[in-house]
């Protein structure tokens, strides 16, 4: 009983923030019911958003909870801490309140919570203030009216049950802390996954709004501001150039079927003539870590014998390389186009949740079903959020695989992955409707694991990268022999393609022999072609659309590589850390933080690095690229479809 005596004003301004939180989400579920198509949809809302809630009320009372537990609250030190506990609870109870009152105004805005844009208006507090008095006095007033309401009676109920006479025992203060940091974190974390809860966990609609209800306000615009802090600009590093200069630098080497759009509001959207006929399904088979040292037909590692056979049947790219060393560096190329950036891929950054230019978009304002399937948790590295945010119809991830034949640390093997796509293209077929898939791989992805049985060990040790490369050209090898006698065949075009490579290490600023990866295009009418051309992993999606008899408009500066592409403009952009690379026939150039670039000779036969004189051209070229991605993004020049002007 003492225990709970001492915890009292913890778990009363628990419980009442809980159930403030929770009232202002039924509030806004009735206002935007319009939005909500059924009703799971409000059971969904209401329950995830108390787990939210729930996260967000344990980071914020797991400290005061923790020295509540060790300290005393009588005499005259007990009393000054008792003063700072009743102000942090009721001071976190009115910064809740109040980003609560300040949010329908801010969904009449923007239709979505306060994100990034609110700190961003802090900068200018003058014009904000304007604003809202000129066209929200009404929401103005209620806010500050119930905020004060709120600090005023919270502030006397803190009175109430803070007790300062009932100590409990000194021996149960260190075990009573422990308890509270356990159940604290437990709670803050809200999940036994990889990754603690996040918006993209909890995210299941592509309409935004509908996600961003499932929050609540102090939490979204913490994640906001959490998520800033991770942006870095290129300019910091490699200092700058206008835009203008930058666009027209990148202009001058795009080859002559990109057509920029003249006084376009968006500088690099260009139009790119189909160079296909028909709409054909498109599946992009994004392999995790496939560097082009463990596959054979690249003079690697002879791990890869269905993938050698594959590129023997189709459109071989000998010379790729991918634009950075995580995953979500691979995914932003292959369905952004995006140019690379010290700063986080865009999948993860803010203000690309919605409206970014993908392709998948662009397919599903063509009619296209668009989505996206991971055996592991969609979750993670935001990829849910971010997909679902822009123009991904539909999500395939763990927990929609039932009775997989194997599960490891990061999800199904990749045998019930592809077992799964196979299914899912099937249906997807049988409806009628083109459609684009995009399929991620993990199981080679440390610990390395897979199922026993299926393939002749590499290495002696079992839990191996080579080992479980064998193993996903296996799975890989499996799909082809099962899709070539499928129906949708003969109407689908696949590309497949390593997000990076498995490490990226050496004494030089940009490894390039480590990004080098595999892209292969194959389908029943893709001729065999072995493609010795420098590209870029960030070429593929206007190659693929103009493949599949796309006519697009787009911010994408990647080649379409069903047309010449003359040698002078073949290039690959690497981000390697703080390191930019550009990699031409001539040259590399490197771009390091405050430092000179540099540049070097590439040997593609022995891949070593050879220090040549600076050309101050390929600098500014390679500096124009650097920089390009960054503007763009801060200053929403890369947008959807939906928002591109024609």
């Amino acid at each position: 009983m003492q225990v709970i005596k001492l915890m009292k004003p913890i778990l009363i301004f628990f419980l009442l923030a809980l159930g403030f939180l929770s009232t202002f989400r039924i509030g806004l579920l009735i206002w935007q019911q319009d939005n909500i198509n059924h009703w799971s949809e409000y059971f969904y809302i209401f329950t995830q958003g108390i787990r939210i809630d729930i996260a967000t009320l344990c980071w914020l009372y797991t400290l005061p909870a923790f020295l509540l537990a060790l300290l005393p609250t009588s005499g005259k030190f007990g009393r000054g801490f008792v003063f700072i506990l009743r102000s942090w609870l009721v001071c976190g109870l009115v910064v809740l309140a109040y980003m609560e009152f300040a949010t329908p105004s801010f969904i009449m805005e923007y239709n979505l919570r306060p994100n990034r844009l609110f700190l961003e208006y802090l900068v200018y507090p003058k014009e904000v203030f304007s604003m809202l008095w000129k066209g929200y006095k009404l929401p103005l007033f209620l806010g500050l009216a119930g905020t004060t309401l709120v600090g005023f009676y919270s502030w006397r109920l803190s009175g109430k049950f803070t007790d300062t006479e009932n100590q409990p025992r000194w021996w149960t203060r260190p075990i009573l802390a422990v308890c509270v940091i356990i159940f604290g974190v437990m709670g803050a974390r809200s999940t036994l996954q990889h990754r603690p809860l996040n918006p993209a966990l909890v995210a299941f609609s592509t309409n935004p709004l509908l996600n961003d209800l499932v929050l609540n306000s102090s939490y979204s615009l913490v994640f906001a501001a959490k998520s800033m802090a991770s942006e870095r600009n290129a300019e910091e590093y490699y200092g700058d150039m206008p835009l203008e200069e930058i666009v027209s630098t990148i202009k001058a080497y795009s080859p002559s079927s990109t057509h920029y759009l003249v006084n376009s509001a968006y500088p690099t959207l260009n139009t790119k003539q189909a160079f296909g006929k028909g709409k054909k399904n498109l599946v992009i088979l994004l392999q995790e870590s496939l560097g082009a040292q463990f596959v054979g037909a690249l003079d690697g590692l002879p791990l890869t014998p269905n993938l050698d056979n594959l590129m023997k049947q189709g459109w071989n790219f000998t010379q790729a390389y991918a634009t950075g060393t995580r995953s979500v560096r691979g995914i932003e190329a292959v369905t952004t186009g995006f140019t690379p950036t010290p700063s986080r891929a865009v999948v993860k950054l803010s203000k690309s949740q919605t409206g970014f230019f993908t392709i998948a978009d662009v397919l599903k304002q063509q009619g296209y079903t668009t989505q996206f399937i991971y055996g592991g948790e969609s979750h993670f590295d935001n990829m849910k959020s971010f997909f679902l945010g822009n123009g991904f119809q539909d999500i395939v991830d763990f927990s929609q695989f039932d009775n997989p034949q194997f599960v490891g640390s990061w999800g199904v093997s990749d045998q019930d992955l592809y077992n799964m796509a196979d299914k899912q293209f099937r249906s997807l077929h049988q409806k009628g409707k083109p459609f684009f898939s995009l399929v991620f791989t993990s199981s080679n992805h440390s610990p390395y694991e897979y199922p026993d049985g299926q393939i002749t060990p590499y290495t002696k040790e079992t839990n191996t990268r080579l080992n479980t490369v064998k193993y996903s050209d296996h799975a890989l090898g499996e799909f082809f022999n099962k899709a070539k006698k499928s129906d949708y065949w003969e109407n689908t075009i696949f590309l497949i393609i390593a997000d990076h490579d498995s490490r990226a290490y050496g004494d030089d600023p940009i490894p390039v022999s480590r990004f080098h990866i595999p892209a292969l295009i194959i389908g029943k009418d893709i001729p065999k072609r072995k493609d010795s051309r420098l590209v870029s992993s960030l070429d593929m999606p206007p190659t693929l659309l103009s493949l599949i008899g796309i006519d697009a408009t787009t911010p994408m500066i990647g080649h379409d590589l069903n047309r010449a592409v003359p040698s002078e403009y073949q290039r690959a952009m690497m981000q390697f850390d703080k390191n930019f690379g550009y990699l031409t026939r001539e040259s590399l150039v490197v771009l390091q933080p405050k430092k000179d670039p540099v540049a070097y000779q590439y040997d593609v036969v022995k891949q070593v690095l050879s220090p040549i004189k600076l050309n101050q051209e390929a600098v500014v070229r390679a500096k124009a690229h650097a920089l390009l991605g960054g503007k763009l993004y801060r200053q929403g020049l890369y947008p959807s479809g939906t928002n591109n002007p024609r």
